[in-house]
């Protein structure tokens, strides 16, 4: 699969998500104290990015 959401524990002991594509970091996220909210966050990502407004500021 080219994209992936990844979830890792970082310095501070917080967990965090990525999102790769072709092995490239498109984006992460803010820490969470635990790793049900880091995947809520990723359910909220696949739920509201669809439906996210696009702003085009150039």
């Amino acid at each position: 699969m080219a994209h992936k959401f990844e979830i890792w524990k970082d310095k501070k002991g917080e967990f965090r998500v990525r999102f790769k594509y072709n092995s490239e970091v498109i984006f992460s996220t803010e820490g969470y104290s635990s790793k049900a909210s880091a995947k809520n966050a990723i359910s909220s990502i696949l739920k509201n990015g669809p439906k996210a407004e696009i702003e085009d500021n150039s």
